[in-house]
């Protein structure tokens, strides 16, 4: 291959089912807007999200492994897909701090598809191989697997029958088997607040509805079946839990097995009087706790008739909000339950008071916080407990001390919304992007025991009002991002970023640069700027982050690693569009939205004033896409909207920047994109028109261009990058981002910018699926090591619009 994944940035949807666990090993697979994101949590480098499946065609909504071979998806527009994995691998590169190793990792391949709803499937279960779909469209559809080869490969999903819902549709599915029987008993969370169970007898092939369980006061969210031994006999367990911020549980068990609840002699005519009695005199006017026995009856393969008792027996109240998730804990009577009050609860049963009780409880104390908990599920054979957010974050917590104690480690981060830019920091050490999910994330590599390098995030400097478009670093610990306002605004490293970064290894920080730092930063209430910490109020508020040598959690990423803002700089009279910094640091361009030349403006700032210098940079008519210094800084390059490119420069001794240079036709469409080479000699534009065209100097002095080469692209061109090339390469590569999602890497020889090859075309099992937005190459020094010139390996950043950033290392020999 001629590229790698090296990191994958993913949220997850904010869907109760976009996650799963396969059953026999710590594979999750997880929901990440049109892809299936695969996170190996059993990794011992921590390392997260190793590939993504496309395939999808809508986001993707439901998530459920068959086995562990075996996958299957669902999503918004109603399809549904399978996954097997293949026995043959998949090369992936990890670059150690000296070397570069590759391991084979398990392909996945799409298997089968097929259309199984008009609307969007809202739950998708599996057992033994029968699948079961529900939608809004408020139907339940059962599925069955057919195979066409001696291997057993499932290669079509057949449609077997289609249950009514009479207008309600269902939140959650699950199928299981009543004691002793083989007869599988389905049980389905509606929108009518009941629980409906359905049976398929033994020998037949179509369920049919038995009865509703009533007691919730609002939508049943999800369910989980169980098996327990108790000292009566073999019980089925089912767990629902509820808006209501309520989980109930159920007991299934055979008429000739003794009731646990001792009322077997109570007349079902006597209860229900009571009952209605109880609601007639209740004060807040919600349903009553049921004690009423329901019967059940199926029939057996024999034709004989068995009859099961479902009784209510016992209701768990602990959430201050609705629950979103409950799971029983495999090989073990302990139930997870999540809810957007932003808490996970470990419930299990008092052995002495045989009470259900609250034996852990993870997440925020406050509640509601950012959503809370979207869904929960067990993982490494039931060794972790994992809850996903609102805002796609991961939180796990890992059992310790065999069960006494449980401790969280670290997890999966992503931004929610699309990924609209990003922006190495001067040395390479580090990157930050930014997104229209308001914000600002810093992802670097963190050093391990095996001696590789694995990426995470590292803080979150900016949570904004606004959605962020766009970032520049002015230095390696300071940068500038511009949001859908009209102000630019700027922050510093705090001591507990610069601190981490040591402790972890990322990078060494001058002791001296460390101490005069602020020690954090918060945002006061009802504003939008980061002010900084004294020392004193956040060693009060968390002092253990200030020395921090792990990676921070996805609680902490959002709350305590803040930067303080430090200035903000005005002009523009649109929201800001673009944004670029010259090299030295010393200057920033500005660029906002805009539908006539008056705003089709370009200002320049110092950034030790933080003052406009010189005059705004006319001639553009429409919106200015991009903006880019010279390697020199002399020059500033600029495309628009309306189609051309504009030069301006030399630079003045006043920092000005006349314009010298421009070409109103350059493309046919709008001019997304522009890089220049590493001298200088060249730079290159790519345009919705499916070129990329490049332009080189006439004249020494560089005041006349003129194209040389036009590069027919697959798709609309979206970015492009040229990498910094050294003194011993004899090449120079440019990656091309396309409208599509896929990415061209061409080659060159140094010198002759004429003549282009395509050396990789990366597609969307390692690139996108959606628009490109920024490409750019990792800068060769790193971390203050120069990279091996004869290593022939590249990074290349890339974000776009489903909502990923993501790092290959290009093998470029």
């Amino acid at each position: 291959m001629s590229a790698t994944s090296l990191y994958i940035s993913a949220s997850t949807n904010r869907q109760h089912h976009a996650g799963h666990c396969a059953p026999g090993s710590g594979l999750v697979a997880f929901a990440s807007h049109k892809y299936i994101a695969l996170w190996d949590t059993q990794n011992q480098d921590g390392r997260g999200v190793y590939a993504t499946l496309p395939g999808h065609n809508a986001e993707v909504t439901c998530v459920r492994f068959l086995d562990d071979d075996a996958l299957l998806s669902a999503d918004e527009a109603g399809e549904l897909i399978l996954w097997t994995r293949s026995p043959d691998g998949q090369a992936r590169c990890m670059r150690d701090l000296d070397v570069l190793t590759t391991l084979t990792l398990p392909q996945w391949i799409l298997a089968a598809r097929t259309k199984a709803h008009e609307r969007t499937v809202s739950a998708l279960t599996v057992y033994a191989g029968v699948i079961v779909t529900g939608s809004s469209d408020a139907t339940l559809k059962v599925w069955s697997l057919q195979t066409d080869d001696d291997k057993g490969a499932s290669s079509q999903i057949q449609h077997v029958q289609t249950l009514d819902l009479r207008g309600r549709f269902a939140i959650d599915v699950q199928i299981d088997t009543l004691p002793g029987t083989s007869v599988l008993v389905m049980a389905v969370g509606t929108t009518d607040r009941n629980v409906g169970i359905f049976t398929r007898s033994e020998g037949q092939s179509d369920f049919t509805h038995a009865l509703s369980l009533p007691g919730h006061d609002d939508w049943v969210r999800s369910l989980s079946f169980s098996h327990s031994i108790n000292p009566h006999g073999q019980t089925l367990s089912l767990a629902s839990g509820s808006q209501d911020g309520t989980i109930r549980l159920w007991q299934f068990a055979s008429a000739s097995t003794k009731p646990q609840t001792g009322l077997e002699d109570a007349a079902d005519d006597l209860l229900d009087a009571f009952e209605a009695s109880l609601d007639e005199v209740g004060d807040e006017g919600g349903r009553q706790i049921s004690l009423k026995r329901h019967t059940l009856g199926v029939k057996a393969a024999d034709g004989s008739t068995k009859t099961y008792h479902v009784t209510f027996d016992a209701l768990l109240v602990g959430h201050e909000a609705g629950v979103t998730s409950v799971a029983w804990r495999p090989g073990a009577p302990i139930l997870l339950s999540t809810s957007t009050d932003s808490s996970v609860i470990l419930w299990t049963n008092d052995s002495a008071s045989g009470l259900w009780i609250n034996a852990q409880r993870f997440g925020d104390i406050g509640g509601q916080k950012l959503g809370g908990f979207v869904g929960g599920l067990w993982a490494s054979r039931g060794m972790d407990a994992l809850a996903w957010g609102w805002t796609g974050g991961w939180r796990r917590w890992r059992e310790v001390e065999n069960g006494k104690k449980w401790e969280e480690v670290e997890a999966i981060t992503g931004h929610q919304g699309t990924v609209r830019g990003l922006c190495w920091s001067p040395d390479g050490s580090y990157l930050v992007s930014t997104s229209y999910d308001q914000s600002t994330r810093i992802h670097g590599p963190v050093p391990v025991a095996s001696g590789a390098e694995v990426w995470h995030e590292l803080a979150r400097p900016q949570v904004h009002g606004y959605d962020l478009v766009a970032a520049a670093f002015v230095n390696p610990l300071q940068f500038v991002s511009v949001a859908d306002e009209r102000v630019a605004r700027v922050f510093d490293a705090p001591r507990r970023f610069t601190t981490l970064l040591d402790n972890l290894g990322t990078v060494a920080v001058a002791a001296e640069t460390t101490a005069s730092r602020p020690v954090a930063a918060s945002v006061p209430p009802l504003q939008l700027s980061n002010k900084a910490e004294c020392v004193d109020a956040a060693e009060e508020e968390d002092s253990s982050l200030d020395n921090l040598a792990r990676v921070p959690f996805e609680g902490e990423l959002a709350s305590r690693t803040l930067w303080p803002e430090t200035e903000k700089v005005f002009g523009h009279g649109y929201e800001l569009i673009a944004i670029g910094a010259s090299h030295a640091g010393e200057l920033i361009a500005t660029a906002c939205k805009s539908t006539s030349a008056e705003h089709a403006v370009v200002r320049v700032y110092e950034t030790n004033t933080w003052q406009q210098v010189g005059k705004p940079l006319e001639g553009h008519v429409l919106t200015v896409t991009r903006i880019r210094w010279s390697p020199d800084d002399l020059f500033i390059l600029t495309v628009s909207r309306d189609r051309s490119w504009r030069l301006f420069g030399p630079r003045t001794a006043d920092n000005h920047y006349p314009p010298c240079a421009s070409t109103p036709k350059a493309h046919a469409r709008i001019v997304w994109d522009c890089a220049w080479a590493h001298d200088g000699s060249f730079f290159v534009t790519v345009a919705r028109d499916k070129t990329a065209r490049v332009w080189t100097s006439t004249d020494e002095s560089r005041m006349q261009w003129t194209d040389v080469a036009t590069i027919k692209l697959d798709d609309a061109g979206t970015a492009v990058d040229i990498l910094p090339a050294d003194a011993s390469s004899s090449r120079i590569h440019m990656a091309v981002g396309h409208e599509n999602g896929k990415v061209n890497v061409y080659t060159s020889e140094k010198g002759v910018p004429q003549k282009w090859t395509v050396f990789a075309k990366l597609d969307s099992s390692i690139a996108g699926i959606d628009h490109i937005y920024q490409l750019a190459w990792r800068p060769k020094k790193s971390g203050g090591r120069e990279m091996q010139a004869g290593e022939g390996m590249a990074t290349l950043a890339l974000c776009s619009e489903d909502k990923m950033l993501r790092l290959l290392d290009v093998r470029l020999d």
